[in-house]
Order: C-alpha cells, then structure tokens, then sequence
C-alpha cells in the first residue's frame, strides 16, 4: 500500500478518534444542567418512567442537549434505577454529576409544617402538603397505627401524639415512616424531665396535651396561659367540673360560638365538662408547644373560677371566690349584651341607607 494511502486512512482515523474523544468529554463532562439558569428542584414522582424524565427535563429547561444526557444516562444505566424523590439541581453542573445525583437518591429535604389544627380531619391534608403521599394516604396509615399501636393512641387523643413543628422529611417518605417519625418527636419532647413535670401535676403526657389544648382555646395571651391551667389543675384536684367553654364548642361541633347557653351545657357529650368531671377522651385542639409548657410550668394559686374581661381586652379576670366569680360573669353578660345591640342597631342603620 503507498505511504501517502496510509496516510491518509490514519488521519481520517485520528479525526474520527478526536472527534469522538471530544464529543465523549462534551457527552460527560462539559455543563449542560441549567446553564446560565438558577439552582432548580426536581421532582421525581412515584412510577415516573425515563420517558417522562426526558420530557420534564426539556420541557421545563433544566437540560441544553437532551440527546447528550439520554445518552449518558442509559450508558449509566439510570434509566433501570429511577429513585423518586425531591432532588435540587444546580447550574452548570454536568451530565454526569446530575445522573450521578439523580442515581444515588441523594435527596434534599423538604419542609412539613403543621399548625393551627383544631380536629384531627384536618392534619392529612396539612402535614401532606410538600410530600409525595396524598392525604387519604396518610389518613389510612393513621388508621392503621391507631388500630395497632401498644401505647394507648385512640382516634379521640392520637391528635396529641403531634408536636406542632417545622420537621424536614424526604419528600418520598412512606406515610407508615412519617407517622413512626411523629411518634419519635413525641417521644423525644417527652424526655424524663417533661415526664417528670407531668408526673408532679397529675398529668399523664396525654393529659397534659388535653389540658393544654383548653388552655390554648381559652386564651390568646401568653401570660394568662400558666394562671388558667393552674386554675384548672385546682379544680382536677378538687373534683370540680372543668366547665370549659371550649369543651363545649368542641361538642355542638360549633367554634364561632360567642355565647354559651344552657341548651349547650346540656348536650350529651364526653366533651361537655359542665356535665362530666375530669379531662374529655381528647384535645380539642393539636395545642402548640407554648401551651404544652403553660401547663408544664403552670402558674400555683387558689384560682377557680375565671371569667373574660368586660372590657373585651381578651384577659380573663380570676378568683377562688364564688359569689366574686358571679359579678365577674354579670358584667361581661351585660357587656356583651350592650355590644350585641350595638351591631344590631348599626346593621339596621345601614340597610336603611
């Protein structure tokens, strides 16, 4: 064969395996993720198929060459080991770097907030909020649990087992592990000195989240929270009714209730505790931390009867003395009354203009 033939098959060979070279670095390790862009999540749900990977990464523009990726993807065999979950992407990173991520499962955390719940229907949807699991999900593993959990959890107090708090939790986590994790953050508020200030009040831990959660409906000032679980640890101890107004809320089913009536302390409830003494069978509310600590450190005093101010300032006045308590109550009826009329006499104003 002729040098010069030679020649000329080794630098069409050389190009091909520069070439080649060059576009294998480009496939590998040159950016093409966001590039240019901000730092991006992507979330991979349940049953997603390489297919609608692709399809998610070009039509939302995380990827320059999609080509380049899908190559390099099934050369790595991610498109056999599709991990969902919540994952960030970040700019200018390489085909390889986000398959290796992608691959590995190396989430980042998302947050799971709850707070502000007053039954328990409206935890699924709140605790679910920035996971994969869907509400009636949860609502099933919960079900589960309350039927197979050996630490006396019914569906009346199980409410107490949540711990009002900003958790991070993996976005693809089973509703069975969140639930096992809710019941480690119990488990940990409820560390030997919590226990122990229980104990000393006595409360059981579920106890103290019952009472806590009268106290939180009872009052929206921090200060007065300690004063009213004294007042009503005073009357446990005595085996007086709590005659808790919210309790009573709780049991018509009704929150915007401004004025208990008779009729409403005679409905037949485990909740109405002007008719039962002791704690109701649940909390009334999920009480948030600070509640929890009111009763925890309650505030010692000879208080039994409380009423709200006339001035409608939301502070409660207190006393251990009966006939004291009457006036007290005489005056926010009267009060109220005067206020009732007055909304009643300016509605009538303005419908007659």
């Amino acid at each position: 064969m002729p040098i010069s033939r030679k020649l000329v098959i080794f630098l069409v060979i050389s190009v091909l395996g520069i070439s080649f070279t060059f576009y294998a670095y480009q496939v590998v390790f040159t950016p093409n993720i966001l590039v240019g862009k901000e730092a991006r999540e992507l979330i991979i749900e349940r049953g997603a198929t390489f297919n609608s990977i692709q399809k998610q990464l070009h039509d939302r523009g995380y990827v320059n060459d999609l080509m380049s990726f899908s190559l390099l993807a099934r050369l790595m065999k991610y498109d056999r080991s599709i991990k969902p979950g919540r994952y960030v992407l970040t700019p200018g990173m390489s085909n390889m770097q986000a398959i290796r991520l992608l691959r590995s499962g190396n989430q980042v955390p998302v947050n799971v907030r709850f707070h502000n719940i007053r039954t328990l229907d409206e935890l699924p949807e709140k605790i679910t909020a920035n996971l994969m699991m869907s509400p009636s999900e949860f609502d099933s593993a919960l079900n589960e649990f309350i039927k197979t959990n050996t630490e006396g959890f019914t569906r009346e107090n199980v409410i107490a087992m949540f711990i009002p708090n900003t958790y991070q939790v993996y976005y693809d986590e089973t509703p069975k592990g969140l639930i096992e994790r809710m019941r480690q953050e119990y488990h940990a508020f409820w560390n030997t000195e919590n226990r122990e200030r229980a104990a000393k009040a006595g409360l059981t831990p579920v106890e103290v989240s019952i009472l806590a959660s009268i106290v939180q409906a009872e009052t929206i000032k921090a200060e007065e929270a300690p004063i009213i679980a004294g007042l009503y640890i005073n009357r446990l101890r005595k085996g007086i009714a709590l005659q808790a107004d919210p309790t009573l809320k709780f049991a018509v089913g009704d929150f915007t209730l401004k004025r208990i009536l008779n009729v409403h302390k005679e409905v037949d409830s485990p909740y109405n505790t002007y008719r039962h003494t002791g704690l109701p069978p649940g909390p009334i509310n999920m009480p948030e931390i600070a509640s929890l600590q009111a009763v925890l450190n309650y505030t010692p005093s000879d208080y039994l009867y409380m009423c709200a101010r006339e001035d409608f300032s939301g502070y409660h006045n207190f006393t251990s003395s009966y006939q004291e308590h009457l006036r007290n109550a005489s005056r926010y009826q009267a009060a109220l009354t005067r206020e009732m009329r007055k909304g009643a006499a300016l509605r009538r104003a303005q419908a007659n203009n």
